[in-house]
């Protein structure tokens, strides 16, 4: 067994949070072993004065990470599942996807106590296409401003007035032991989370049998096969995190349903269904509604954006 393990993460506090429990979880079940941290600062991280979606690419909080891993200056990295991309580079693998936190969106204001409260032509600050457009579909006098910065400096801004309301991941929030900010939480029936909201994912070598292995525990049945499914929806759509695209599975028992969205980024089209089948087969599922969406008129609203497949006959 190894006598060290680096994880490499990012900087900022919910990732180190993210990696400092991962740490703490190995050194319970190996007390000989030592464990630090690689904090890599990524792209993303870099680029805090421009909206995400308009600097385009995937893997902006990924690809300095993936560059440690397969340098050998880390043994795993851990993201949070949402900005992960569904293509990895050769040799690195998504090992592992933890037990999943609450998925739901947040509202956080100072001065109104539900969505619905908000005044005709509030700001809602957020970074997100996908919450700028469902936010939109369900209330189209709201004015979206650009949000960004670490969760405590958007929270600032949220209790100094800056914004009526900002919609951060209730997840990073409750992790942090901020969940008492929360105002609201949003049903995912009415703002469907991101792709992987809320889980954790262990990103390994694949050739190295020894972390694999020390890390298996971590791995959750019923998370991985929803995340696997949502992922699955993504690729087909062939999306990043900063396109309007969201899903959310769910288990019970062998019963897998698979809810997903693809939206224009003004929120007037919203194209939205769901599957349901056996968790063995989350990522054909995936497909066949990423598909279904297609069908449906996704094609038309993701092609403005970029280049994207056509459903298949």
């Amino acid at each position: 067994m190894s006598k060290k393990i680096i994880i490499a993460t990012r900087g900022s506090q919910l990732a180190l949070w993210q990696a400092e429990w991962v740490r703490s979880e190995l050194l319970k079940r190996y007390p000989g072993v030592e464990v630090e941290l690689n904090k890599i600062k990524t792209t993303g991280d870099k680029i805090t004065d421009v909206p995400l979606a308009q600097v385009g690419g995937k893997g902006l909080f990924t690809k300095e990470i993936e560059e440690a891993l397969l340098a050998n200056e880390a043994h795993l990295a851990v993201h949070s599942m949402k900005d992960v991309p569904t293509f990895f580079p050769e040799g690195l693998k998504l090992a592992f996807t933890t037990e999943r936190e609450d998925p739901r969106d947040a509202l956080i204001s100072r001065d109104y106590k539900s969505f619905k409260e908000l005044p005709q032509g509030a700001v809602i600050g957020t970074s997100s296409l996908r919450r700028k457009s469902q936010i939109l579909a369900l209330r189209p006098d709201i004015k979206i401003e650009d949000l960004r910065g670490n969760i405590d400096t958007r929270l600032r801004k949220a209790k100094e007035g800056v914004y009526d309301a900002i919609v951060l991941a209730g997840a990073g929030l409750r992790r942090l032991g901020w969940g008492e900010s929360i105002t609201e939480y949003f049903d995912p029936e009415v703002m469907l989370p991101a792709i992987g909201q809320g889980a954790l994912g262990i990103e390994t070598r694949i050739g190295d049998d020894e972390t694999n292995e020390m890390a298996a525990f971590f791995n959750h049945p019923d998370t991985d096969a929803a995340v696997t499914a949502e992922r699955a929806l993504l690729r087909r759509l062939e999306g990043g995190c900063q396109v309007p695209i969201a899903a959310f599975a769910t288990v019970d028992r062998d019963s897998l349903t698979l809810r997903g969205l693809v939206a224009s980024t003004d929120g007037e089209r919203i194209i939205k269904d769901k599957v349901t089948g056996k968790v063995s087969e989350a990522e054909p599922l995936g497909i066949c509604l990423a598909e279904k969406l297609l069908k449906d008129g996704a094609y038309e609203i993701l092609k403005e954006l970029y280049d994207v497949e056509p459903a298949s006959e």
